[in-house]
């Protein structure tokens, strides 16, 4: 139990990446606050996680929405006390061709991946700081430390995320109070399943085709899992891991050349 004591937020925690690290950090002894938009899209979670004896619970916020946000935060401090560990997870992506992107997508790209990270930041450190000691896990993406066609709002927010990450360690580390972000790649989500429906409605190709693509082109033999991401997370989150400032690529296991090598193909 290597987060027992602790007290994680997780955004974006009702599916996916983030329901997953919210099970993975609950069965290392952390209590949870599910930071999401609707209440009952989290419940099940939720529910889940009180099932096996952790104090686990819901709050609610559009994460673009600064004042929300900050409230979302302060009534999970109030229900489970002060947050010790902070993962910033909600995100969306939007495959838009560089030259019909317009500045609203650039914008919402940025609220959500780098400003809803800063704002979240603000809420828990003071916290942290009074405590001596905590981490922030932001979860970037793969197109956070290289390029990728038709998603250039998405890569730059992402690169934010990723160089706000490298700022906080260094700004915090002598307050015991760690940064550090992980960077996947195609991940097994409802995201890139979406993406694989557009290949497929667009092209022609059969499931198998386009996932074949989605891979091929990111360099992967197969998809990384949510659980995968998880469990960076959580060695991210222990007390006793001396990562700061880290920017971690998640591939897979049987995943193929690292992101220096493959030419700034990959996609989210």
């Amino acid at each position: 139990m290597r987060l027992k004591g602790e007290h994680a937020l997780v955004t974006g925690a009702n599916r996916g990446i983030g329901a997953a690290i919210a099970r993975a950090l609950a069965a290392e002894g952390a209590d949870v606050s599910l930071l999401v938009r609707d209440a009952a899209g989290a419940e099940p979670v939720a529910a889940e996680l009180r099932a096996t004896g952790v104090r686990a619970g819901i709050v609610t916020a559009d994460v673009t929405d600064r004042a929300a946000l900050l409230r979302a935060c302060a009534a999970a401090a109030e229900a489970r006390g002060p947050v010790t560990l902070l993962v910033n997870n909600a995100g969306t992506v939007q495959t838009v061709p560089f030259l019909k992107v317009d500045d609203a997508e650039f914008a919402r790209m940025y609220a959500v991946h780098l400003m809803a990270p800063v704002h979240a930041a603000q809420a828990v450190l003071p916290a942290m700081l009074e405590r001596g000691g905590g981490a922030i896990v932001n979860v970037a993406s793969i197109a956070g430390l290289v390029g990728a066609p038709y998603v250039a709002a998405y890569v730059a927010a992402k690169h934010a995320m990723v160089g706000l990450t490298r700022a906080l360690a260094v700004e915090f580390q002598a307050k015991g109070i760690r940064v550090n972000a992980v960077c996947p790649g195609y991940t097994d989500t409802a995201l890139v399943s979406d993406a694989m429906t557009r290949i497929v409605k667009k092209t022609g190709r059969s499931e198998a085709e386009a996932m074949a693509l989605i891979l091929a082109d990111a360099g992967q033999t197969r998809l990384v899992t949510p659980e995968e991401v998880a469990e960076a997370v959580v060695r991210l989150c222990d007390p006793t891991s001396s990562a700061n400032g880290t920017a971690l690529p998640l591939l897979g296991a049987e995943a193929g050349a690292g992101p220096s090598a493959r030419g700034g193909r990959e996609r989210p």
